[in-house]
């Protein structure tokens, strides 16, 4: 029995060397080098993320086994981390084709929050470069520092609500109310906050990051406190972590040729205020009836009492009726003039009551009011 099973491996031997061979040539071609040197940018060079710029990686290239091509990933970690679980992994511009990767410090302040580094702080963070085929990935036998400050904002969400027990949708943070992004890195929202606690959140599912306000600069986590019920505006600045709270005491609907303010429009919740059965009556001139109106809100900015007036975007308009596009109702800021920029009621206004809603909310393209005549 010996004998026959050691004329069996010897009768088999070149089946697994075949197969050996086999499986060898069938992985010779994922087999790539690892990248020998890095180029740029410079080790331990300093980067202020707070600008408006960009950093370029380049490195030397890798060679396929099969001469084939090579993709890239730019991977980073901590200064004390390793590469086997970086915080951050890119593919090289090009799809991972190319031997360089073209990154925005917006980008690279991401990376740096990944790896700990506190935002208006100071840190380091370690890169390298893998290679491959797709399989069988290669590290590079070399890594490099890059020291950075990190600005004191924060990267923008691309929406936020604001939530707790203060606010209009309570602590259940999927009632949160949608702020309106007003800029790059800039949102706002007008809404009546009671005495509790509110906080930002990135969503109203899952695990949301969470900013809150401390000492008037917008911070990581944490609730502000409410004291006073009022109608506020509250503006963040994501890029500065600045923020600006004001009060809104009143709206009124400014009615140019009486030279008078007709009435305040109440707030009637999410960033609107409503007016209903509100009698309007266009005065008599030489020339016919005038029936020209904007807006003023009174806003206490810490103490500052302000008058702000919006109107229409237009010096001067005619009267609008049903084939009038949506934009003619948008408001924008304006100054006190008792003329210039003001709306024009339709003719169904006159003597007649109306519903005004005045919309300052994330619901509308750009805030807007509308005219409902009974």
């Amino acid at each position: 029995m010996k004998k026959i099973n050691f004329l069996l491996l010897i009768l088999l031997a070149p089946v697994f060397a075949l197969v050996s061979c086999k499986d060898d040539d069938e992985l010779k071609h994922t087999r790539v080098s690892p990248v020998e040197a890095l180029y740029a940018p410079d080790d331990n060079v300093f980067l202020n993320l707070g600008a408006d710029s960009q950093v370029i990686f380049e490195w030397q290239a890798a060679r396929a086994e099969d001469n084939g091509v090579v993709l890239y990933e730019v991977v980073f970690a901590s200064e004390d981390g390793d590469f086997t679980q970086p915080v951050y992994a890119i593919p090289s511009d090009g799809n991972g084709l190319q031997r360089r990767l073209t990154l925005p410090f917006s980008v690279l302040n991401t990376i740096a929050g990944m790896a700990g580094i506190p935002t208006d702080a100071i840190g380091k963070l370690k890169w390298s470069v893998v290679s491959s085929k797709g399989i069988n990935v290669t590290e590079a036998k070399t890594s490099r520092i890059i020291e950075v400050q990190r600005p004191a904002g924060f990267p923008p969400p691309d929406e936020l609500f604001i939530t707790g027990s203060a606010t209009e949708g309570g602590e259940a943070i999927e009632n949160g109310l949608l702020f309106k992004k007003i800029g790059t890195s800039e949102f706002e929202i007008h809404t009546k906050l009671v005495p509790g606690e509110y906080q930002f959140a990135t969503r109203k599912t899952g695990t949301p990051d969470l900013y809150s306000i401390a000492d008037g600069k917008l911070v990581e986590g944490g609730a502000t406190t409410v004291t006073e019920e009022a109608v506020y505006r509250i503006r963040l600045d994501f890029s500065t972590a600045t923020t600006n709270i004001a009060k809104v005491e009143t709206l009124s609907l400014w009615f140019a040729p009486n030279g008078t303010f007709l009435f305040d429009i109440p707030y009637a919740g999410n960033g609107t205020w409503k007016i209903e059965n509100a009698a309007i009556e266009f005065k008599q001139e030489d020339w016919g009836r005038d029936e020209r109106y904007k807006f003023r809100f009174v806003v206490d900015k810490g103490g500052d009492v302000v008058d702000e007036w919006y109107g229409s975007v237009n010096s001067d308009n005619s009267r609008p009726n049903s084939n009038t596009g949506a934009s003619y109702w948008h408001m924008v800021p304006v100054d006190g003039d008792r003329w210039n920029n003001c709306f024009k009621f339709a003719d169904q206004v006159d003597e007649n009551e109306s519903d005004i809603e005045v919309i300052f909310n994330a619901s509308v393209p750009a805030y807007t009011h509308v005219v409902t005549p009974h």
